[in-house]
């Protein structure tokens, strides 16, 4: 697993921005890792200098939201999503299965910055949890600011109807488990043009803290929007996501890190008018 996961850093650094790297930090240097065992999310801290917060982090991320401990704040925005259709890679990162853009794939504007999104994967179980409720499955859509700060936009899945964005691709997830099976290789499958329009359904909720990464380096300031509509995805298709991935990451979701002082923040549209 290493050697595949070192070739995808290689190859992500290479075809994405400058601004993009800082999500992978020294991408020459990347020492392994996995959600089990002795290198397992409690390891992370002491497996690479580089993924030193980790471990010493007091921002970290996933986080559980309790609804009550909550603040609302009237100055919040709604979220100003620009998605449009570009060209995209399938990635297996062993680790999760990721899509990346290969210019970008629009922009979310936060206090009047844009961030660009440039890719998104899936976690399962979902990483961030609501009143302790740990859902199926969860979207990281990232975006990258021109001056490398990072927002992240995360929905959570129940089990139900398909999702559309994953229908796009289930062609080519059924690829990517194949080749996986078939090769040790890194596996890369061109997925042509996606339309990332089907993430951004109105939300009228959205909670919002600071946090990190949630995988290796575990990069802190990470402006995080988790959307308070829990939408839907087929049983079938969380197994597609979850197919190709190694089995120490199988469930790819951290656990849940101390909130160390910090405050949730929500967005409700009924209660800002």
């Amino acid at each position: 697993m290493a050697a595949r996961i070192n070739i995808s850093i290689i190859v992500i650094a290479l075809s994405l921005s400058a601004t993009f790297a800082t999500l992978t930090h020294n991408e020459h240097h990347i020492a392994q890792y996995s959600y089990d065992g002795e290198i397992g999310p409690s390891k992370w801290g002491s497996l690479d200098p580089h993924f030193a917060a980790c471990l010493t982090g007091k921002m970290q991320s996933p986080i559980n939201i309790v609804k009550q401990e909550v603040v609302f704040n009237p100055r919040l925005e709604p979220l100003t999503r620009d998605y449009h259709p570009a060209n995209a890679t399938l990635i297996n990162e062993g680790s999760h299965v990721g899509l990346h853009f290969e210019h970008d794939g629009g922009v979310l504007i936060i206090d009047g910055k844009n961030y660009t999104l440039k890719k998104m994967h899936w976690h399962s179980p979902s990483e961030h949890q609501i009143d302790g409720i740990q859902y199926p499955i969860e979207l990281h859509l990232v975006h990258i600011a021109n001056d490398g700060s990072i927002s992240v936009v995360a929905i959570l899945y129940q089990y139900g109807n398909s999702d559309p964005l994953v229908d796009q691709m289930k062609d080519h997830l059924d690829q990517l488990a194949k080749e996986v099976c078939e090769s040790d290789e890194e596996s890369l499958i061109p997925v042509g043009l996606m339309k990332p329009k089907h993430t951004k359904r109105k939300s009228r909720k959205y909670f919002r803290y600071i946090g990190s990464l949630t995988t290796p380096p575990c990069t802190e300031k990470v402006i995080w929007s988790i959307l308070g509509k829990v939408r839907s995805m087929s049983k079938e298709q969380v197994a597609l996501l979850k197919a190709p991935l190694d089995w120490g990451s199988k469930n790819n979701s951290r656990p849940e890190q101390p909130l160390n002082g910090r405050r949730i923040e929500l967005y409700d549209e009924l209660k800002q008018q």
